[in-house]
């Protein structure tokens, strides 16, 4: 009996994952359809008007002195991040929050904003590409913990956000985090989601998925009652669905610190500091916030920026 079982579970995990598949490339077209659209006008035109750097400033990080001589900046970052960092194929630009920041930093390096290289990662490769060499610095809603700051380094925080719950819309049950015990909970695996449920909602039964699409899958197909993920996140998903999700309740735990993945104690973080400060002194950092992420969630007053460095 115990074979037989663990046998129809494997059979239940394989027909899962065949469905996941199929109606992960039916949401990808229909969020398309459904999606409230970038100015790319305006994106680009801001990116092209970004600072260049001195070469003094240059010359004195090593970091950035060898991104200068590769003639590329080397990018680890993610293509499906709505708000962030997504591809348009009709023109393969990738454009977001992230996407306009190591682009206006490839152009304050190299002066050339389109000298960039992306490198796809997810929340468990982020370190690796880092440490194994494969990229310059990654990109992509990276939280600053204690644990990763052992591995690598972080310039910033660029931008702050908390945690939320997404749940299907028109779910009464979840209201907020006190309704997540005894409810499956899905949140991504390598990110901060299963440190902060394990505290704020302990008899939450945790599954953890590899991305954002896998586990938004999960909530739609009803395998899990609701998805935990940074607040910033899971603006991707209502703004690309807005009949088909609501956050429940409130945003709650920790401040959430998004940081530029360096390697170890490279000097690059002082460097992209600097970058961060000017772009942020200029208008250049709230003009891409507004054209990113709030013209196409309603939120019309940007937030106040983050001090770098602290």
């Amino acid at each position: 009996m115990k074979k037989y079982n663990k046998i129809k579970k494997t059979l239940g995990i394989l027909l899962a994952a065949a469905l996941t598949v199929g109606t992960t490339t039916a949401a990808f077209a229909e969020e398309a359809d459904n999606a409230v659209a970038i100015d790319k006008e305006a994106f680009d035109e801001l990116i092209a008007s970004g600072i260049i750097a001195d070469d003094a400033d240059i010359e004195e990080s090593e970091w950035a002195s060898a991104v200068k001589e590769a003639g590329v900046l080397r990018v680890g970052g993610t293509r499906t991040s709505f708000l962030f960092s997504q591809l348009d194929e009709t023109d393969d630009g990738l454009r977001g929050f992230d996407a306009g920041l190591y682009q206006l930093l490839a152009r304050y390096i190299l002066g050339d904003e389109t000298k960039f290289e992306l490198t796809q990662v997810t929340s468990d490769t982020r370190e690796s590409v880092l440490t194994g060499d494969q990229v310059d610095a990654v990109f992509a809603t990276y939280s600053i913990t204690p644990s990763r700051q052992e591995v690598i380094s972080f310039a910033g925080p660029y931008y702050t956000s908390q945690q939320a719950i997404l749940v299907k819309a028109g779910n009464e049950e979840i209201t907020g985090i006190e309704d997540l015990a005894g409810k499956t909970v899905a949140t991504q695996s390598g990110s901060t989601g299963p440190d902060i449920l394990a505290e704020y909602a302990p008899e939450a039964i945790v599954e953890e998925y590899q991305d954002d699409i896998t586990a938004r899958t999960a909530l739609e197909q009803g395998r899990v009652d609701a998805y935990v993920t940074d607040y910033t996140l899971l603006l991707n998903a209502i703004v690309k669905n807005p009949d088909t999700y609501e956050i429940a309740g409130d945003v709650f735990g920790p401040e959430d610190n998004y940081g530029i993945g360096l390697p170890k104690d490279s000097d690059g973080v002082e460097f992209v500091n600097e970058f961060l400060k000017k772009i942020e002194e200029d208008g250049t950092w709230e003009q891409l916030w507004q054209i990113s992420l709030g013209d196409r969630t309603g939120i019309e007053t940007a937030p106040e920026a983050p001090a770098i460095g602290e």
